[in-house]
């Protein structure tokens, strides 16, 4: 059976459930961050200016800012959802026409014979169908499709004195990749090139056909996912300091699970039905703490920077092997701190932010290390419109997967009568990503 390629398998089951892909690799790290809709149009950014319902992704310091008095005293995000993928090969159609090829080569297999009068006519099919499949299969090894998806709610009393949220994520990533025998395209082509009834014969009996007549490939389809949900509260207080200036603090404890799922199949074994098996799933809980700052400054304290540190402390889940002698990978949540500066006034907001560290790779996909910049102009808090770029600073020289460079963003927000809706997009060399968001502030 082909597999369904966005299931919803059981693994992520969490208080908020968010798509599983197919998926393949060698060394797993966490999922990125859940992003709220506006600063997913926004190049990613939000530690400098997070609106209250917001803070609790990406700094819980934001709950003790000064806002806009119409955004200043509740917030909520009911839900958030955000989604980019990446499939430069059309991948998972590559897995689909596999399939086919292969459903039609056993079809003729099996009704083949090579002493019989129209031996020739069949042989003409067998050899085309096995230069078609040995084709496909070299075209599809290492081809990866990567997925990231996130969902979140949140609710927020921001305020000087104390500042209170409630939020909830979840973020999903996931790869798919073929892993090719050469030893398969080899007996493809001897198939395909040889030259008599009895010598097609004598390669189809080399590619050690089950009873069944049913190929016995040893090329695969693997697939690997990770995901982290997140269940926490956000505290705030703001301090004014001597000069005049404010400082915000900000802390979110908050319980966390980690999942992985790995799974490795021959290519005309996948079973959509045994992709969520138990068996090929790992789980971790435990509590965590982000914990951020604010600074707002200028003659009219126009200015404001930002610092967060998120997954304060560090996690590791090692995956299940789905195959007697399949590597296990290990998920790893580690500290990851952003900084961040903004200028504002009633009409715009520009800012930009950088990742002071790493996130290692997941799959084959590049390791991260952001450099972001956006920008929102606003019309009397009824309509804004927003844009946004990011770079990743970090080196990927060995990256043999799909790269992550400079994708650009931009996004719409619509407020009427305090009910909002936010929308996003993102594009890349590699990426196509949409966000959408619905929510209050009052």
């Amino acid at each position: 059976m082909k597999p369904d390629v966005c299931s919803f398998p059981a693994f992520v089951q969490t208080p908020l459930a968010v798509a599983l892909c197919l998926a393949s690799a060698s060394v797993l790290a966490s999922p990125e961050s859940f992003k709220s809709s506006r600063s997913f149009a926004m190049g990613g950014t939000g530690v400098a200016i997070a609106h209250p319902a917001g803070a609790g992704a990406s700094n819980p310091a934001m709950l003790a800012a000064d806002q806009h008095e119409w955004a200043d005293n509740f917030g909520v995000v009911l839900p958030s959802v955000n989604v980019r993928a990446a499939d430069e090969e059309e991948t998972v159609d590559q897995v689909d026409a596999i399939q086919d090829v292969i459903d039609g080569i056993e079809t003729d297999i099996a009704a083949f014979d090579p002493n019989s009068a129209n031996a020739s006519a069949a042989v003409q099919d067998i050899q085309a169908g096995a230069a078609d499949l040995s084709g496909r299969l070299t075209a599809f090894d290492r081809d990866t499709v990567r997925v990231n998806a996130g969902v979140g709610l949140g609710v927020s009393f921001p305020g000087k004195s104390l500042g209170v949220g409630v939020f909830s994520n979840a973020n999903l990533t996931a790869t798919v990749r073929g892993d090719v025998s050469d030893n398969d395209t080899n007996l493809l082509d001897d198939i395909a090139t040889a030259n008599s009834p009895q010598d097609v014969q004598a390669a189809i009996d080399a590619l050690d056909l089950d009873q069944d007549d049913t190929l016995d490939l040893t090329s695969q389809g693997k697939v690997l996912a990770s995901a982290v949900a997140e269940v926490g509260i956000s505290f705030a207080r703001q301090f004014e300091l001597a000069n005049g200036n404010q400082f915000q603090l900000g802390v979110s404890p908050k319980y966390v699970e980690l999942r992985t799922f790995q799974y490795t199949e021959r290519v005309n074994g996948f079973e959509d039905d045994d992709a969520d098996n138990d068996q090929f799933q790992t789980e971790k809980s435990g509590f965590n703490l982000d914990i951020g700052a604010a600074y707002a400054f200028g003659d009219d304290r126009q200015w404001n920077s930002g610092i967060v540190v998120k997954n304060l402390v560090p996690m590791e889940l090692d995956s299940a092997a789905s195959r007697p002698g399949e590597e296990v990978r290990t998920l790893e949540l580690d500290p990851m701190v952003t900084a961040g500066i903004a200028h504002k006034s009633d009409f715009h907001v520009v800012t930009a932010e950088i990742d002071l560290t790493k996130k290692k790779a997941f799959g084959f996909e590049d390791e991260t290390q952001w450099l972001a910049v956006g920008a929102e102009f606003d019309a009397f808090r009824f309509a804004q419109l927003r844009i946004g770029a990011r770079h990743n600073l970090a080196s990927n020289d060995d990256n043999d997967g799909i790269e992550e460079k400079t994708q650009f963003t931009a996004g719409l927000g619509l407020n009427i009568l305090g009910l909002r809706v936010d929308l996003g997009a993102l594009v890349s060399d590699a990426d196509l990503g949409a966000a959408v968001e619905l929510g209050a502030a009052f």
